[in-house]
């Protein structure tokens, strides 16, 4: 399965489209203009397991570095600062990396 599979096309795009710049990602923004924010618990915890690329159960620092590759393989990568913002942000018991569990959390709804 692919995140295409979930989420339209011309949704994704548009949500890569609003960050392009670097240091403009915004987690929120770009889950309600991708469609991320209206999909059902378990269409959420696919995306979560197409996002952690290593199927470790957790999205790692690195992981989450290259994000929006996942979505678009030409997608920038995020800056150290919008990955550490992200991080904090979606990393609700603080171990350094974003849990399935967390998923809720993970797209801020």
């Amino acid at each position: 399965m692919s995140l295409t599979d979930i989420l339209s096309p011309s949704d994704i795009a548009a949500a890569l489209r609003d960050c392009q710049a670097p240091d403009s990602f915004s987690p929120k923004k770009f889950f309600q203009i991708s469609g991320m924010s209206k999909k059902s618990s378990s269409q959420l915890k696919e995306i979560f397991r197409i996002l952690d690329n290593d199927q470790s159960g957790f999205i790692e620092e690195d992981e989450l570095r290259y994000f929006l590759q996942r979505f678009e393989c030409g997608a920038r990568v995020l800056t150290a600062s919008e990955t550490k913002t992200f991080l904090a942000t979606a990393d609700h018991d603080g171990d350094g990396k974003i849990g399935a569990e967390g998923i809720n959390l993970f797209i801020y709804r």
